[in-house]
């Protein structure tokens, strides 16, 4: 058993056939294997990714860049060259894949062009509709999050991946003031994204309960 759970490879193997036992398990008594199954597994890989993405920018924030100053000098190298770049794949990719998801989430729930456009927009039989309706406010709480999560995907491909690049010496040809300022522009472009993280989450949480 020790020999199992010390390879992390064939542990998360085992978590996603366990998964997709699970997932078939809804759709043979749930409601079928449907548009409605569909939009349940994209649900689960949209919190799956996000799950992902927002751990490891509570890590970045909560443990590492405040733990980072009191760490001995030559034990930095440690995380810099081995700790952050494999974090920082899964993050940029995890943010990635949680905004397709969201995505494509909203497209087959239909409400796509409403939530990006605060409910300004609605898209009908006759075409596109413009104005707005007290009906659609439902519509301003979803799109907050979703505009919060690209402004934070932006950041993260844009911004703090770039930076990072520098900073850690993943391109080479900078000086050592240019990497100290790289390092800050990515630390404070992920304390923007950990401000936003929590208005993002409670739109995007209380939208699936209060309005389904």
């Amino acid at each position: 058993m020790a020999g199992f759970l010390g390879n992390f490879r064939n542990v998360m193997l085992a978590s996603f056939l366990l998964a997709t036992f699970v997932i078939f398990g809804f759709g043979k008594h749930g409601a079928g294997f449907n548009d409605v199954f569909l939009i349940a597994v994209i649900r689960w890989a949209h919190v799956l990714c996000g799950i992902l993405w927002v751990g490891l920018l509570y890590y970045f924030n909560f443990v590492q860049i405040r733990v980072m100053p009191d760490i001995p000098a030559d034990l930095k190298p440690a995380i810099s060259k081995y700790i952050a770049p494999e974090a920082l794949f899964w993050f940029r990719y995890a943010a990635l894949f949680t905004v397709v998801f969201g995505l494509i989430l909203a497209w087959l729930r239909g409400y796509i062009v409403e939530a990006m456009s605060f409910g300004f927009v609605s898209l009908t039989a006759k075409g596109y509709v413009f104005g707005f309706d007290s009906a659609n406010a439902q519509f301003i709480f979803i799109g907050v999050g979703m505009w919060l999560a690209l402004i934070m995907f932006m950041n993260v491909w844009h911004a703090i991946w770039p930076a990072q690049k520098i900073a850690l010496g993943i391109r080479e040809g900078f000086t050592p003031e240019q990497k100290a300022a790289a390092a800050k522009k990515a630390m404070m472009f992920s304390r923007i994204n950990t401000l936003l993280s929590l208005p993002m989450l409670a739109s995007m949480a209380m939208y699936q309960t209060i309005f389904g």
